[in-house]
């Protein structure tokens, strides 16, 4: 039996929950703790309920998503939060992956598409797809002035530049361990690294950091 993935779903519309929990519910390993309305109920909800993922909507009434993604974080700093939205605006997804958010959806993604970024989430942090690759690569090089400070030339080894391309890669920490022939334990402590070296917050962030420096491609 695979191991469980809680979630929690927070959107004002009702049906639209009942439309994603019922989805998901033919996956075994996904189990839905809980629902909220807006960000307010959501707080009180994690204070008590330990998710694994929470499929977050940016436009909800009383607290919307952006006002809610940091404060989930200063309490469930491990939580991965999938942001979900109406639109592609594409300032909009790299300033939400700059404060912590793991993937970005468009409401109509069908259910394989949202089981695939919880279940991407859940092991491997982040969820790439043609929303977030835009916003976080194509038109990063033109937004430059608007991104979080970052240091702006780290001194990197090269075992932690191969590391931080792999995680661009969307390698999960035991492939890139394979890889690098090195642990896993290992590979965490070097992410944890390339994060005070940079300043970067998050893996989004690591990512964000090589696209800008040019250790990816852009």
């Amino acid at each position: 039996m695979p191991e469980k993935i809680k979630v929690i779903i927070a959107d004002d519309h009702a049906l639209f929950r009942t439309g994603v929990k019922t989805s998901l519910g033919f996956y075994p390993d996904i189990e839905f703790l809980g629902e909220a309305e807006n960000g307010m109920q959501l707080l009180n909800l994690v204070k008590f309920l330990k998710p694994d993922i929470i499929l977050l909507d940016i436009q909800m009434p009383i607290m919307d998503g952006i006002a809610t993604l940091p404060e989930v974080k200063k309490i469930l700093p491990d939580v991965k939060i999938i942001m979900l939205t109406m639109n592609d605006d594409v300032s909009m997804i790299s300033r939400l992956m700059e404060i912590g958010a793991n993937s970005y959806l468009t409401k109509n993604s069908d259910s394989e598409t949202i089981y695939q970024a919880i279940r991407t989430c859940f092991e491997s942090e982040f969820f790439f797809n043609e929303y977030t690759n835009k916003a976080m690569l194509a038109g990063l090089r033109n937004k430059k002035n608007d991104m979080a400070p970052y240091a702006e030339e780290a001194d990197l080894s090269d075992k932690e530049i191969n590391v931080l391309k792999l995680m661009c890669e969307e390698k999960s920490t035991k492939e890139i361990a394979d890889l690098v022939d090195i642990s896993p334990r290992t590979v965490e402590a070097i992410r944890d690294r390339l994060k005070i070296k940079t300043g970067a917050k998050s893996t989004a962030g690591l990512i964000l950091y090589a696209v800008k420096h040019g250790i990816v491609e852009g």
